[in-house]
């Protein structure tokens, strides 16, 4: 079907929906003329409609399906095409409906005969009640403008199906009855830190009361009315964000913003208008697409994109509809845990940051822009946590675990005291660690360590002081692009760089150059058909794409040569596999220094080179490498996972491989031996040396220097104090050759024969 004429069904069908809803007809009849009209106008063969009931998913009424199937045919949520609709409330779109996985073939239908399927959910307070699909003989997909108008006929029909109580709403929402006991919620650590508080929810439901339009230009000026309140809130909103000048978060207000002049955006609100809803109906019709489109994006830049969007989708539509009310502009009473979907920065910003202990999160990812803005709020933050309000009330007693990304709902007095004891014990702790930033870490036998941070933002630097820091081991240049909405200008990388070097003073910082690709793909950069990798971990990334891309490098190398000017630059090549790699990237740097002298420019002293380990291949490579280089540093989370070939975000095999298992320490040790004849430098910058235990065992394998996480500080200082690294070598020397059965076991037990608490 054509666009315009698609769309043009759309109004019809709008029309002839708000007359049957007028009707005094009763609900079934209701359903039966609407199946009728929704095949009529949009040519299908069939069209059905069902709906939830006693926990299954029943259909109600259908043209082109045997009627004597009405009543009769029933699934679960998530059986067969309707159900997994229902299950992920996310259309489906299918030229051959018997080819998807969860096909399910019902024969008391007769839909034998049909190959095309499109079905989109019946939502109700986020929540599908229901779904709406339509069939075709003819394999074929159908157009967006078709799968629209299926999803303003199911807005409507959310509100026929309430009126008329054909759901049963205290089943499906939940009467709040089973919500009494304590329960714990595993979710992910999105920033880390524990706190307590009232659950506050942060959004009241918005009550769309017409769906229909009487005036649709009246409509359109509710909308632009409401577009200007919302912009000028933003904007006051960023003028006033206090963090202080220059730091991340004010890239993230400024993407923000974008989206908020965004006329695409605009523009799909009014062709929702244009088929008959109302400013609120429309506004919700294309925040549903842009839900289900989340659901649909592995990207997690796009998909944290999108959550801006939803974010200004709410705001734009309290606005509109004049329930501005919430619980922000109401005001915290006391210590609140707030209680979200997804937040958006802005909305963050509005919160009483005295009374705003924690955020939890039904979505949420490592790279959301709330995440950055929560960081530099000292808030901590767990996401990933499904079905939220069907589990808490408003002002649930809650205890947030960032840590271990756990959240205790209606804890008992004795959860709530332990939870206190272990809260008290860990400001004693951190006060501990924290008297410890003036003492520089020296073993029992007078060894000196070095113990570096790992940093990305410009916010990061105030913790070099606070942790007392031997430096940066690890500055992920790439921060600086995820959370731009364009690629960022060399005058503004130049900026940052210089900015760091600054706050760092004499302490040295290694800028790892862009490492981009695999998890961390860039919006605003074309992607070609390694966007669609299926391992892009081990993919087009990091210095691959770097030298593909070499414009890219050749910018954030003139950038951190001028940065660095009259001081040294160390700079580092992530994902190295083999020595040609690491002389190209070190040659586009050479090639900018050459430019920038003829252009007189101030120069860096010195510019020393490095390279990452994480590809298990270089280890092969390290006596032809090792002498072209300043250091060497271990990535080990990528190593580890490159090593065992285990996803690390893989909820199977997170857990799975050891740190210290032998296999690991012994290629570690391979390394570390590769490299001695040449002197150079080796600094392990995963989180495995933020480990106290693993810190442990790296120590014994001769390994002296550190890149941490500014929280890890403190406890590895004073671990290194009660270690007798003569004696650790020694023993891991043993352990090597013959390893014990359980590597983690024989470990904590030798620490603790020392006297050493590695917990």
């Amino acid at each position: 079907m054509p666009p315009q004429t698609a769309a043009a069904a759309a109004r019809a069908i709008l029309t002839s929906l708000h007359e049957i809803m007028a009707s005094r007809s009763g609900a079934q009849a209701k359903l039966n003329q609407v199946v009728e009209v929704i095949g009529e106008k949009l040519h299908s063969e069939v069209c059905s409609i069902y709906l939830l009931r006693e926990g299954m998913l029943e259909l109600f009424a259908t043209r082109g399906l045997n009627q004597q199937a009405v009543h009769v045919t029933r699934m679960a949520v998530g059986e067969g095409l309707v159900g997994t609709i229902a299950l992920h409330t996310e259309s489906l779109n299918l030229a051959e409906a018997a080819a998807h996985p969860d096909f399910a073939f019902r024969p008391e239908t007769g839909e034998e005969r049909f190959h095309s399927f499109a079905g989109v959910p019946i939502v109700r307070r986020e929540r599908a009640v229901g779904v709406v699909a339509v069939q075709h003989v003819e394999p074929r997909r159908y157009e967006e403008v078709e799968i629209e108008a299926l999803q303003t006929v199911a807005m409507v029909l959310s509100e026929l199906i309430a009126n008329a109580g054909l759901i049963d709403e205290d089943d499906f929402l939940g009467s709040g009855a089973h919500m009494t006991g304590p329960e714990r919620l595993q979710g992910l650590t999105l920033v880390k830190g524990i706190a307590s508080g009232a659950a506050v929810f942060h959004q009241p439901r918005v009550t769309i009361e017409q769906i229909v339009a009487d005036d649709t230009e009246a409509e359109r000026q509710r909308v632009y009315l409401a577009f200007d309140k919302m912009r000028e809130q933003i904007d006051r909103m960023a003028s006033q964000a206090e963090f202080g000048v220059g730091g991340e978060h004010e890239e993230v207000l400024q993407t923000y913003k974008m989206f908020a002049y965004d006329e695409g955006w605009g523009r799909r609100i009014n062709e929702a208008i244009d088929s008959g809803l109302t400013a609120e109906a429309a506004i919700e019709r294309v925040q549903q697409r842009t839900r289900m489109r989340m659901r649909q994006i592995d990207d997690p830049l796009l998909a944290d994109r999108m959550h801006d969007l939803e974010d200004l989708s709410n705001r734009l539509l309290r606005i509109v509809s004049g329930q501005l009310g919430t619980a922000a502009s109401m005001g915290l009473k006391g210590d609140a845990i707030l209680v979200a979907r997804n937040l958006g920065p802005a909305e963050l910003l509005e919160y009483d940051r005295r009374r705003l202990k924690g955020v939890i999160l039904e979505e949420g990812s490592l790279t959301a822009h709330v995440v950055i803005v929560a960081r530099a709020m000292g808030i901590p933050v767990i996401g990933r946590l499904r079905g939220l309000r069907g589990k808490l009330r408003e002002g649930d007693h809650l205890l947030v675990d960032g840590d271990r990304g756990v959240i205790d709902v209606r804890p008992t007095p004795s959860m709530t005291e332990a939870f206190e004891a272990r809260f008290a014990k860990n400001r004693e702790r951190q006060a501990h660690y924290a008297a410890m930033r003036d003492v520089e870490p020296v073993s029992r036998d007078g060894r000196r360590i070095t113990v570096m941070i790992n940093a990305g933002l410009r916010d990061d630097m105030p913790m070099l002081n606070l942790t007392g820091a031997d430096g940066i081991g690890l500055f992920r240049t790439e921060f600086q692009f995820l959370v731009s909405a364009t690629l960022p200008a060399r005058e503004r990388q130049t900026r940052l760089y210089r900015d760091v070097l600054d706050a760092a003073g004499d302490r040295p910082v290694v800028f790892r150059t862009v490492d981009i690709g695999g998890d961390k793909v860039l919006p605003y950069l074309r992607q070609d058909d390694s966007a669609l990798e299926e391992n892009p971990a081990m993919g087009w990334r990091a210095l691959r794409v770097a030298l593909e891309r070499d414009g890219l490098l050749k910018v954030q190398a003139r950038a951190l040569i001028e940065a660095a000017g009259g001081r040294t630059l160390n700079v580092m090549f992530p994902m190295v596999t083999e020595p040609w790699e690491f002389d190209a990237a070190k040659a586009v740097f050479e090639s900018q220094v050459a430019f920038l002298k003829k252009q007189k420019k101030l120069l860096p002293e010195a510019i020393r080179y490095g390279a990452m380990v994480e590809v298990p291949a270089i280890a092969e490579w390290l006596d032809v490498l090792a002498p072209r280089l300043s250091f060497l540093s271990i990535g080990t989370n990528d190593l580890t996972q490159f090593l065992f070939a285990a996803d690390r975000g893989h909820p199977k095999l997170a857990e799975r491989y050891d740190w210290v298992s032998p296999a690991i320490l012994r290629f570690l040790n391979r390394v570390v031996c590769a490299v001695a004849p040449f002197g150079t430098d080796i600094t392990v910058c995963g989180e495995m040396g933020g480990r106290r235990l693993e810190a442990l065992a790296l120590l014994g394998l001769g390994i002296t220097r550190l890149s941490i996480t500014p929280a890890s500080v403190g406890p590895i200082k004073e671990l290194v104090s009660k270690v007798d690294i003569g004696a650790i070598r020694l023993a891991m020397t043993g352990w090597l050759v013959d390893p014990p059965a359980n590597m983690r076991a024989t470990l904590t037990e030798w620490a603790a024969d020392h006297g050493i608490d590695c917990d």
